[in-house]
């Protein structure tokens, strides 16, 4: 009931509840839980971890490609380009080598480490957007097009809706790439975790915290990034009018944007699309 476990380490990777020692392969909600005795991680994502478990959680940063006896297995950590830090995590024992995925991308992004190939007797991959019909432009193509679609608007507010840690970051560093020196302005959930990212070193272009304007600031022509949670929220009372956007591997999904309730739909995703999933099992 706790997720997978492996025994000659005697640790779960992600566990779904608290356990004594848990492998973490990114910081997502969804994969890093509060209340174990230790957890093992790479040192890239330590900061993420701590805002969101606490800072008082025992953990062992490690490196990538780095060996460690856990246990009676050798496990390492190898990078997943799915956000910073995140990890697929590689266990050996008995004769035998498993890859635990993790969530993970093979396409390029300037917020992350690529992803790396790794060698494996057996692999239990992650299948988000398992289907044919997933199939990524790449990130900087869509960047340009969320610029164009944010310098067509100078009249009204820009309002981006995507996820907190991780995509958020990724559109800033590939509008950083773009050339863009224009302030982008982050939801509150945004903030500490951009600062994250940018200790670590990721180039972003320049953010500032909405919170930080005066309430009736006026904020046409201003790109502003929040996460889906604050769409049609009382948050969103302080905008006129504004164009709303959602990035996310969903809406290359006929209708999502729609029935989401969004102007514009920009397909971006921190996950394997189909041909990256065959890719990386072959």
């Amino acid at each position: 009931p706790e997720g997978l476990f492996c025994q000659a380490a005697n640790a779960w990777i992600d566990p779904w509840r608290p356990v004594p020692r848990a492998l973490i392969t990114h910081a997502h909600a969804d994969h890093a839980r509060a209340g174990c005795g230790e957890y093992w991680a790479i040192g890239r994502s330590a900061a993420v971890l701590r805002q969101r478990l606490g800072q008082q959680i025992t953990l062992n940063c490690v490196n990538y490609g780095d060996e460690h006896r856990i246990g009676d297995a050798r496990v390492s950590f190898h990078s997943a380009g799915h956000v910073l830090g995140s990890a697929q995590i590689r266990l050996q024992a008995g004769g035998e080598t498993w890859l635990v995925s993790g969530d993970y991308k093979r396409d390029s992004d300037p917020s992350c480490d690529p992803f790396s190939v790794v060698s494996t007797d057996v692999l239990i991959s992650e299948a988000t957007f398992g289907l044919p019909i997933y199939r990524w432009p790449a990130g900087r193509h869509v960047a340009a097009d969320l610029l164009q679609w944010w310098r067509d608007a100078p009249e009204r507010a820009s309002l981006l809706f995507c996820y907190a840690f991780g995509k958020a970051q990724r559109l800033l560093a590939e509008l950083h790439q773009l050339g863009v020196s224009d302030t982008v302005l982050l939801h509150g959930a945004m903030v500490p975790i951009t600062q994250a990212y940018r200790d670590e070193g990721i180039a972003m272009v320049p953010t500032e915290a909405l919170s930080s304007l005066p309430r009736l600031a006026d904020l046409s022509g201003r790109l502003v990034l929040a996460p889906p949670s604050a769409h049609r929220s009382p948050w969103m009372k302080r905008f006129k009018a504004p164009q709303t956007g959602f990035a996310s591997g969903w809406m290359a999904v006929r209708g999502a944007r729609r029935r989401r309730g969004y102007e514009r739909g920009f397909v971006l995703s921190d996950h394997a699309d189909w041909p990256g999933l065959l890719q990386t099992v072959r």
